[in-house]
């Protein structure tokens, strides 16, 4: 593995400026050319997400050579990175020869990749680098969601966003993860400015982080109609709720370096067997922001729902168990009035929809 010193080339995603600056990093020279090309993979999310060096290919490749730190030692760790030898310095980035590439490998995002590492250096050095690295699809979730959530708009002039440079407004003093597995528990030590001036006391507060997640309600205006679906929910069960089967809207978490869109046609098409000629935003929320990270981004999609559109859907290999059903609007209006619909994201989808429609029609109309 990488030693804490001594020179290494880096290639490929780990060599960008937003990785090294994450992993502690400076050129200690000019790029080496290397013989060859990179291919397969490259991301740089996941272990074995990375490119393999084909050295008899034309071209070259880019090498940066740095003098390895701690950090990239851990982080090679983690991601289980090994040098290969070279006659030119010891290379890092690549896959071994013969390891086959990753399914649906996504392209190179040097953005995404720095966020993990940046994740991956925020824990508790103690804990092993196998457990996380079993860990790094959850990981890449909540790296992806804290950067969505770094661009997010102005939410108006009742709490303005901050200016630049942000005034100081948060001092996050301490953050630990007790508890790491396909979500996360995170642990904030805090102080922040008060309304009438001055600062808090110190507070701790645990957040339930999982990272972003999308709801679609299909919508067919024609026939005006819209499909729910129904699935076992653990939390109402762990609550002791006698009816763990709800009534939700199409749903799914947003996979690193999807988009919010992406993932709501994926999911209409997984869980209803749908395919969406339009997505419509509405607005989007956080649902329990006291002690969850989750934000829930949400959309109405058109798509015909004729009779016998209803069935059994979701993916075996998750577990899922959907039923679908399609009814009037106007009844699921009815629905979420009566307090019939305890899903808060179908409740806002449901009376939104309820407000919007007529607009909504107008607009396709022309």
């Amino acid at each position: 593995m990488v030693g804490p010193a001594g020179t290494v080339l880096l290639v490929g995603v780990l060599a960008a400026p937003e990785m090294l600056a994450a992993l502690g990093l400076a050129p200690a020279g000019p790029d080496i050319a290397l013989p060859g090309a990179l291919r397969g993979g490259g991301a740089g999310i996941g272990a074995g997400d990375w490119p393999q060096w084909d050295r008899d290919a034309p071209g070259t490749v880019a090498a940066t050579p740095v003098t390895s730190n701690p950090q990239l030692a851990r982080y090679a760790a983690i991601m289980g990175l090994a040098p290969v030898e070279t006659g030119q310095g010891r290379v890092l980035g690549i896959r071994p020869p013969g390891d086959p590439d990753p399914e649906a490998a996504p392209p190179p995002d040097p953005a995404l990749a720095a966020g993990v590492a940046a994740e991956l250096l925020a824990l508790d050095p103690a804990i092993p680098a196998e457990l996380l690295r079993a860990h790094l699809p959850g990981i890449a979730w909540r790296a992806d969601s804290r950067r969505r959530a770094r661009g997010a708009p102005p939410r108006g002039e009742l709490v303005p966003t901050p200016g630049e440079p942000a005034p100081d407004r948060l001092r996050i003093e301490h953050r630990s993860t007790p508890y790491l597995g396909h979500f996360a528990v995170e642990q904030l030590r805090l102080r922040h400015l008060l309304h009438h001036g001055g600062w808090s006391g110190e507070i701790e507060r645990a957040v339930f982080i999982s990272g972003d997640a999308v709801v679609v309600l299909p919508w067919d205006p024609g026939r005006d109609r819209v499909l729910l679906v129904e699935q076992f929910r653990a939390g109402p069960a762990a609550r002791g709720d006698p009816q763990p089967w709800l009534l939700e809207p199409v749903a799914g978490r947003i996979d690193p370096g999807d988009t919010p869109a992406q993932t709501a046609r994926r999911e209409a098409a997984e869980e209803a067997g749908l395919t969406l000629s339009r997505l419509i935003p509405v607005p989007g929320s956080y649902p329990s922001p006291g002690s969850v990270a989750e934000y829930i981004y949400a959309f109405i999609g058109i798509a015909e729902l004729p009779d016998g559109a209803a069935g059994i859907g979701g993916l075996e290999s998750e577990s899922e168990d959907i039923r679908s059903h399609v009814l009037d609007r106007a009844r699921l209006t009815e629905m979420a009035l009566a307090g019939q619909i305890v899903n808060a994201p179908l409740m806002i989808l449901a009376l939104w929809l309820d407000r919007m429609a007529g607009r909504l029609r107008c607009d396709m109309a022309r």
